[in-house]
């Protein structure tokens, strides 16, 4: 596969989810609220509960290519989360022709993966292995969740840095080295553990004279 990873603006975006079990409220959970999630189904699991999403209760099953094609209508990305297999390929074959993005819960590999994400305030990372290990990318996202707690402070911090350094330090190499040398100061990770203030004080005796 030639999968390129991109960040993108949902705001305004519609996303359907065929399928409303277990598989496809965690799809929904992915998207909402950053996105405009309509799920598809003849019933919705009680994971679907709190999660900001518009509900169509219908079963397509039987539904002609028409009337599937209609309830996709302006939609972004389209993720086909029910347990059959042969349904979800057919709403694939559906969304290409009508040039959407598709992920696929079960079956032929669609053209959209979701990856395993770690989020916070200041950063967002994403993790696949493009559908081969999930569970790989689950130990990559719990790994660095324990073993880099502050990891959201620490960007913040950098930015902070970052930005007292321009009006400081003209030097743009200068500024780079300060910057990598707090990032690995196992001093500073630790004071952030108990305020971002203990931590910039650390910086400035240590990098800012």
């Amino acid at each position: 596969m030639h999968m390129r990873p991109l960040m993108i603006d949902l705001t305004g975006k519609k996303v359907v989810i065929i399928g409303g079990g277990e598989v496809g409220a965690r799809k929904a959970r992915f998207f909402a609220p950053a996105a405009e999630v309509t799920v598809i189904s003849r019933s919705f699991s009680p994971h679907l509960s709190g999660i900001d999403v518009k509900r169509i209760p219908r079963d397509i099953r039987d539904l002609p290519d028409g009337k599937i094609r209609a309830l996709l209508d302006g939609a972004f990305a389209v993720v086909a989360a029910t347990p059959d297999p042969s349904l979800n390929n057919r709403i694939g074959t559906l969304c290409r022709e009508k040039g959407i993005l598709f992920n696929n819960a079960s079956g032929d590999t669609g053209d959209l993966l979701i990856p395993s994400v770690i989020a916070g305030d200041h950063f967002l990372l994403a993790l696949s292995t493009e559908g081969e290990s999930p569970a790989v990318s689950r130990f990559l996202r719990e790994h660095l969740q324990s073993t880099l707690p502050e990891l959201d402070r620490m960007v913040a911090l950098q930015g902070r840095l970052r930005k007292y350094l321009l009006d400081i330090e003209p030097d743009s190499r200068k500024r780079k080295d300060i910057v990598i040398k707090v990032l690995h100061d196992p001093s500073v990770w630790v004071a952030l553990a108990k305020s971002e203030e203990g931590a910039w004080q650390i910086i400035e005796e240590k990098y800012l004279q």
